[in-house]
């Protein structure tokens, strides 16, 4: 099967957890497909969220059917809250309308992202702009002052795993079986649970416990790029 890959890099990056009831806005760990889905929305032009308006937005509509995996740089990226002041008037009821904001954020967070090829025109167009660097609104991750870089585009054959492998990218937990690591490699193991949908009529996050691991996975539905697997979904 053919399929797009290329980098997507910033110096900083917030995906606010929305059920969080703290101070602080908390970050996922790792950037998730409706992140990427609405990264992708910008780059072709397509609408967002509309205020008042419970629908799916154009963005999602037209490009939830894609395959993509995301395969992180490191297990973990650092973490740092950031504190600032929003001093525009309606930021908060307290006096002199000042608001204390406190940010979890990412700090130089890098992922290789795979898009599978199938066959539709939002697949196309979504390959042309990434290779050709057209994009219609500038992407971000998680916020407009959060710059996305995207680079090292390329074209690549995904083919069918045959056998256990060592998966590079995120992955549902009960979508593989772990079977081995190797005692020469550095392991480590990540778990969370990340954002794979929005549920219709409310647009609230569909949930999923996805991981990534230094483990060796067996898994139905893993495909291949040079001896290594990757999920796509």
């Amino acid at each position: 099967m053919k399929a797009i890959k290329f980098n997507i890099s910033g110096k900083f990056a917030h995906f606010k957890k929305p059920d969080v009831n703290q101070d602080v806005y908390f970050t996922y760990s790792h950037i998730h497909k409706i992140a990427l889905l609405g990264i992708f929305g910008a780059i072709m032009g397509l609408e967002g969220y509309k205020k008042d308006i419970i629908d799916y937005p154009e963005f999602y509509k037209k490009l939830k059917h894609l395959k993509i995996a995301i395969i992180p740089k490191k297990p973990y990226f650092n973490k740092k809250i950031q504190t600032f002041n929003n001093s525009v008037g309606y930021a908060s009821s307290e006096q002199g309308g000042n608001l204390i904001v406190k940010e979890q954020w990412l700090e130089n967070p890098s992922w290789d992202i795979v898009v599978a090829d199938d066959g539709s025109d939002e697949y196309n167009e979504l390959k042309q702009r990434i290779k050709n660097q057209e994009f219609v609104y500038n992407p971000y991750l998680g916020k407009n002052e959060h710059f996305a870089n995207i680079s090292n585009f390329e074209e690549i054959e995904l083919n069918k795993a045959s056998e256990p492998l060592k998966c590079i990218s995120l992955v549902p937990k009960d979508k593989i079986k772990l079977i081995s690591s190797n005692r020469r490699d550095l392991n480590f193991y990540y778990e969370e649970y990340l954002p794979i949908s929005l549920k219709e009529k409310f647009l609230i996050y569909e949930y999923e416990k996805m991981i990534f691991s230094s483990w060796i996975v067996e898994s139905e539905e893993m495909w291949e790029i040079n001896d290594k697997g990757v999920w796509c979904g």
